[in-house]
């Protein structure tokens, strides 16, 4: 009887140490105490079977290394910041083709999402020489083929350095802030077609390619910047909406020898968008491409560089919308293409007259990421959903479609980097239970060769908090289709008690949060809340990616209908479990995510309790053209569309708790959404509860502002939920 007593008390003790949990704090979130080690700024070198990458060395000095692939042994160090005291850090580093020379970027100053000036270096590792390319910051500065020059962009003009006279020669005169744009993209671009250098050198470096926005007649955003002055000022850029005009743009092709300047004829085409440009690997061809307003008919051209006669080579369609891809070109100019055209993305093979060879990859699943092809051998790598939508694994395949082998061997998420001569590859993997482990991989066989990195020492220090694992679970819908999503539950978790269950979500088109991989700071967020007694829930609805086109492009046209629909089903799905209480469900998202949880909330105002909303879009007709008119054509062609959704809409629906939340230099997302939800819910004599951030743009971040952000949110939910 003693014995059964001390079993049972053993047992009781055990499973209190169990559950035992160091609570986490929210300044731990944000002040890297849960950041995980890299390997930073990882770049092939072409010319040999080595990497290089940033290491720092001390506080106030930084080196860029090189390592070999196949042994991971350290070569030697190939600039150090120790050196130069004109350079205290390095930004960003890029090597000329013949990896002789390097271009080094500091004093980096940001712009907008992708772009930024900065100070940049020219330095001859040979020569020990450094010298600085232009007196003032600059933008996109790239070599050409041969290393004898460097292209780059200057206020809205484009230039060209000469690397032995060093001395600059200027290509265009007409760039003019908020009118004329030489070789950058414009906001839009930036934002929607994720492309900032708009130049590219041919092969022979004799010519230079450009593509010119004028933006002159796109209408004006302006931001009031209140800073710390006795008055503010304000910031205006061309910004176009859903409907409006779009710059103008024009492909143009620079002769270094002759001096002249050419423009290509595009007269056949009218608002349309050139998202991409590349020379091929023939110096004479520049490959374009041209894309409809609508976005659901591109074509691809080869352009001849000197007579500007254009051929077209690939015509891609689609009912709802292309995606823009970057052609891979072969040395012989075939090239590697990805399509939806069969219903998932895959990749296709082209010869250089356009007529396709072959489909590479085939199946009810995607490629998700094309790492390039061994030309010797014939051999392309790819990453793929094979194994499901939630994970990410590493293949490879011939150019026929023959001979497709698996190179990874954990289930979870799987990324690679692949050596110049594809002979081996650094496979860096995580899961919702593993940190980043960075291991070196041969590409024939998979196997690992050696670790180089890991993040055990970061989960040693997690033990302590006995962190909730996700449990990755399907949720029915409409017409059998089955949602993914995750739960995260407390650790003491009892199903005889009742729990408020808190819902996170995107929701965008082609987005995905349900995926098994290592915490960001929003994982470790919802963590806490589950320390406080919540359970935290993510569901990837109808409209999200990597499931197919059908269930991607379902909500053409209706966006925010089927999302929507999907996660007020989710939320009575779990209101069916015994451990939930129906009466306090939540959900939170931003940016898109916000859109839907101020949809959600109004919509399902029968099912939710209360929503935060951060930077949301409160009406489609308020965001930027690219993006909007992808997925619902022009407000004037699709008013109901646009207008059914809206949070405005269902202003009147307000019943539970409503906090929303913006910063008022949002480039992206502008404070304006916010401003029209208050004025509609005041008007329609709601309460809620609001707060702006000044100065802040679309992340919403900078000094204490994360830390304080997510304070207000939990403390929202505490009295809320």
């Amino acid at each position: 009887m003693k014995h059964l007593n001390l079993t049972l008390l053993f047992c009781i003790i055990a499973t209190q140490i169990g559950v035992a949990q160091r609570q986490i704090q929210q300044e731990e979130i944000w002040n890297g105490t849960f950041r995980t080690k890299v390997m930073q700024s990882v770049n092939s070198m072409e010319k040999s079977n080595q990497y290089t990458r940033i290491e720092r060395i001390a506080k106030d000095q930084q080196e860029i290394n090189l390592y070999n692939f196949e042994t991971l042994e350290k070569a030697k160090t190939i600039f150090s910041t120790s050196a130069f005291q004109n350079i205290k850090s390095i930004d960003t580093y890029v090597f000329d083709h013949k990896e002789e020379q390097i271009l080094i970027g500091t004093n980096s100053t940001s712009i907008f999402r992708r772009s930024a000036l900065a100070d940049f270096y020219l330095y001859n590792p040979t020569k020990n020489t450094l010298v600085k390319v232009a007196d003032h910051k600059i933008m996109e500065p790239t070599f050409s083929n041969d290393g004898t020059k460097i292209a780059y962009a200057y206020q809205n003009n484009l230039y060209v350095y000469d690397v032995a006279s060093q001395k600059t020669q200027q290509i265009t005169n007409d760039g003019k802030k908020n009118h004329i744009i030489n070789g950058i993209s414009d906001w839009v671009y930036e934002e929607e077609f994720s492309i900032v250098r708009m130049f590219d050198w041919n092969k022979d470096g004799d010519k230079l390619a450009y593509v010119k926005f004028d933006e002159t007649d796109v209408p004006e955003y302006s931001m009031d910047i209140y800073g710390t002055g006795l008055y503010p000022t304000q910031d205006k850029f061309k910004y176009p909406k859903a409907g409006e005009k779009n710059s103008l743009v024009s492909i143009h092709i620079f002769d270094l020898k002759s001096g002249k300047t050419e423009k290509v004829n595009l007269s056949e085409f009218n608002d349309f968008y050139i998202p991409r440009i590349k020379w091929t690997n023939d110096s004479k061809y520049l490959s374009a491409q041209v894309i409809n307003r609508h976005q659901n008919d591109l074509k691809i051209f080869f352009i001849d560089g000197t007579t500007l006669d254009k051929k077209l080579i690939l015509n891609e369609k689609d009912k709802a919308y292309v995606d823009v891809n970057t052609l891979t070109f072969l040395d012989n100019n075939d090239f590697v293409w990805q399509s939806e055209r069969d219903g998932y993305n895959h990749l296709y093979y082209y010869n250089k007259e356009g007529k396709l060879v072959n489909q590479i990859t085939k199946g009810n699943w995607e490629v998700t990421n094309y790492y390039g092809i061994d030309a010797k051998n014939k051999k392309l790598y790819y990453q793929s959903v094979e194994e499901g939508s939630i994970y990410r694994g590493i293949y490879s395949i011939d150019l026929n479609g023959k001979n497709k082998q698996k190179l990874s061997d954990n289930l979870g998420t799987n990324n690679a980097i692949f050596s110049p001569n594809f002979q081996q590859f650094i496979n860096i993997y995580s899961s919702n239970k593993t940190a980043p482990t960075y291991t070196l991989k041969n590409s024939k066989s998979g196997k690992v060769v050696k670790e180089i990195l890991n993040n055990k020492e970061l989960e040693n220090k997690l033990v302590d908090y006995n962190l909730p694992t996700k449990e990755f679970i399907q949720i029915p819908t409409v017409n059998g289709l089955q949602l993914n999503a995750w739960v995260m539950k407390p650790k003491d978790f009892d199903p005889s008690k009742k729990y408020p269950v808190f819902m996170y979500q995107y929701s965008g088109p082609g987005s995905q949060q349900v995926a098994d991989k290592w915490n960001d700071s929003n994982d470790y967020w919802h963590a806490m809340l589950t320390q406080k007694g919540y359970i935290v829930v993510t569901v990837d609805g109808r409209g999200t990616g990597f499931k197919g086109a059908d269930f991607k492009k379902v909500t053409q046209n209706q966006l925010g209908r089927y999302e929507v629909d999907d996660q007020i089903i989710a939320a009575k799905y779990l209101g069916t479990q015994s451990y939930v209480d129906t009466n306090r469900i939540g959900i939170w998202g931003w940016s898109y995510g916000g859109f839907m949880s101020s949809n959600v909330l109004l919509q399902g105002n029968d099912v939710f309790k209360m929503a935060i909303a951060v930077a949301p879009v409160i009406n489609w007709r308020y965001y930027d053209s690219i993006y909007t008119e992808r997925y619902m054509t022009t407000p004037q062609e699709n008013a109901k569309g646009y207008d059914d959704n809206s949070p405005i809409t269902h202003a009147e629906k307000l019943k539970g708790r409503y906090l929303l939340i913006h910063g008022t230099a949002d480039d992206n997302v502008h404070v304006q959404n916010a401003m029209a939800m208050i004025e509609s819910l005041v008007q329609k004599n709601k309460d809620f509860d609001w707060l702006i951030y000044p100065d802040k743009n679309h992340g919403i971040s900078g000094g204490n502002t994360r830390l304080q952000l997510y304070t207000k949110m939990t403390n929202f939910i505490l009295n809320n939920l």
